[in-house]
């Protein structure tokens, strides 16, 4: 046979017969020790356990950052779902309808930290008509909000519904929750949340929290509606 007719020996080839022979450097111990690569530590030179070492300590940390970052997020989570728990608590301890746009408002601020809030309702029932969370929704605010099919998170871009804000311009970031009574149904009610700081609400942000704020809120605010 013509040497030079047969193919040279590729990586390719050693790596396929290292997997197909599993139990290789167990007849062949002496190359763990004898093998030796370039660490990405400083450049020196190490054995094949070692660099394999080396590998399963780096995994260990990507996987130990990982588990420290879920848990950060189930603080969080936990944390948040503890204020969400205790304003809604406040919203049931309300004994007057005429109440709760006042209590509601004041707890979202408290609970969580939020510097500004407002909101304003319509269709509710007529002993509620001259109430101040009753008048101030233009036909454009009452669109905007029935079109809003998630809360929008993101800069201020001049909606009218930060005018019923007691600091208008100190809103640099905002969320709109629309409040309806039902998923599809028209909103009778818009909820205002400001921050001072840009980045707090922005486009993009989960906002699992923030629906359930709309779901409760809205659920709690049925009570001024008319029949």
């Amino acid at each position: 046979m013509n040497p030079a007719a047969t193919p040279p020996i590729t990586e390719a080839d050693i790596a396929e017969f290292l997997i197909q022979a599993p139990d290789f450097f167990e007849r062949h111990a002496e190359l763990l020790t004898a093998v030796q690569l370039t660490s990405p530590h400083g450049g020196r030179a190490v054995s094949l356990q070692e660099r394999q070492a080396e590998m399963l300590r780096e995994k260990i940390k990507v996987l130990e950052q990982r588990l420290m970052e879920l848990m950060r997020h189930g603080n969080e989570n936990m944390l948040i779902g503890d204020k969400l728990q205790r304003w809604a608590r406040q919203l049931f301890l309300v004994h007057r309808a005429v109440d709760l746009p006042v209590v509601l408002v004041s707890e979202i601020c408290a609970q969580f930290n939020v510097p500004q809030a407002a909101l304003r309702l319509w269709d509710v029932a007529e002993v509620y008509v001259a109430e101040p969370f009753a008048y101030g929704a233009s036909d454009d605010v009452k669109s905007l909000a029935t079109s809003l099919t998630a809360p929008y998170c993101g800069v201020n871009a001049g909606f009218e519904a930060v005018q019923w804000l007691e600091d208008p311009e100190a809103a640099a970031s905002l969320v709109l929750l629309p409040l309806r009574a039902n998923a599809g149904a028209p909103a009778f009610g818009l909820l205002v949340l400001a921050s001072p700081d840009g980045a707090r609400y922005q486009a993009g942000m989960a906002t699992d929290f923030l629906e359930r704020i709309g779901e409760l809120a809205s659920a709690a605010l049925s009570r001024l509606r008319s029949a």
